[in-house]
């Protein structure tokens, strides 16, 4: 087996947009058919607490999609702050549709602005340090892309797209290679091969190798083995510094990583043991949304 998806599906964001619109129309807003007449409005949408923004492309999407004639303006851009009383997105449309609209446009604003704004928050915190934030494949299914781009305009950057486009040898394919060397060697065998060529459409130079590490033993074999980068799993601050100081007198140039557990709280001691990143599984998997609401004003 070789783990690759029997075909190649592509997952448009006016497909994603498309089906969660469908998941809360289905046959037709009933309350707004029932109470309202088909007329013009104004509408617009309003931060009711500060954060920075997410989300504004399947927002506008969503009005597009239920009607074409609905006119949407942003008035902030992804990656800007805002605060609370912020107007975010003018509205000029036909009531019925644009209230159709409004439940999905503000789902995907709030969760993509939330991680945003969680992502800057933590950003903030290792300023100085040369450390750089990055997420992790903790995503919401059939969200990542999108939840990927909030880590960016929240200042972060992002790690591996999927499971395709870098290499990541974790405890479970050291168990089962034997020891770091071997599964490291094993890699190298596989990326300078047809079979990698054919199947990823990519050389072996174009393939960043990381190896997870939790001794000073691993870190040391994994170094001598000549991969790109070390991942450094559940260290104590003091356990990192340590990690850090042994890797880099090895080879000076190695990129390191920590990960495991980070928190607000612990994020600015973890960067400042000399580590190049961070990565947080919270930015995407646990960020609190933002709070934005609709309101027709004409």
């Amino acid at each position: 087996m070789t783990g690759r998806l029997p075909e190649k599906r592509s997952h448009s964001l006016i497909d994603l947009v498309r089906r969660a619109l469908e998941e809360d129309i289905g046959p037709g807003d009933v309350t707004s058919l029932a109470c309202l007449e088909p007329d013009p409005v104004e509408a617009v949408i309003v931060a009711k607490a500060p954060g920075v923004l997410s989300g504004l492309k399947p927002a506008l999407l969503a009005f597009a999609l239920v009607d074409s004639a609905n006119s949407v303006s942003p008035q902030k851009r992804d990656g800007e702050s805002f605060v609370a009383g912020d107007t975010i997105v003018t509205i000029k449309g036909f009531n019925q549709t644009v209230l159709v609209s409004e439940r999905v446009a503000l789902n995907f604003l709030a969760h993509l602005s939330g991680v945003a704004t969680l992502t800057r928050e933590f950003v903030r915190l290792v300023e100085g340090t040369g450390c750089r934030v990055l997420d992790t494949r903790k995503t919401t299914p059939g969200l990542r892309l999108l939840e990927k781009e909030a880590v960016v305009h929240g200042g972060g950057a992002n790690h591996r797209m999927g499971l395709y486009d870098m290499v990541l040898i974790k405890d479970n394919h050291i168990a089962a290679a034997g020891s770091v060397r071997g599964a490291i060697e094993r890699t190298c065998e596989y990326l300078g091969s047809v079979d990698f060529r054919l199947q990823f459409e990519a050389d072996q130079s174009s393939i960043l190798v990381e190896v997870e590490v939790t001794s000073l033993e691993q870190l040391r074999e994994a170094i001598d083995s000549g991969v790109d980068r070390l991942l450094l799993d559940n260290q104590t601050p003091e356990s990192l510094t340590e990690m850090v100081r042994v890797a880099r007198s090895l080879n000076p140039e190695i990129e390191l990583e920590a990960s495991g557990n980070v928190s607000l709280a612990t994020v600015g001691e973890i960067a400042a043991t000399g580590v190049d990143y961070v990565s947080i599984g919270a930015l995407t998997h646990s960020a609190a949304a933002c709070d934005f609401s609709l309101r027709v004003i004409g």
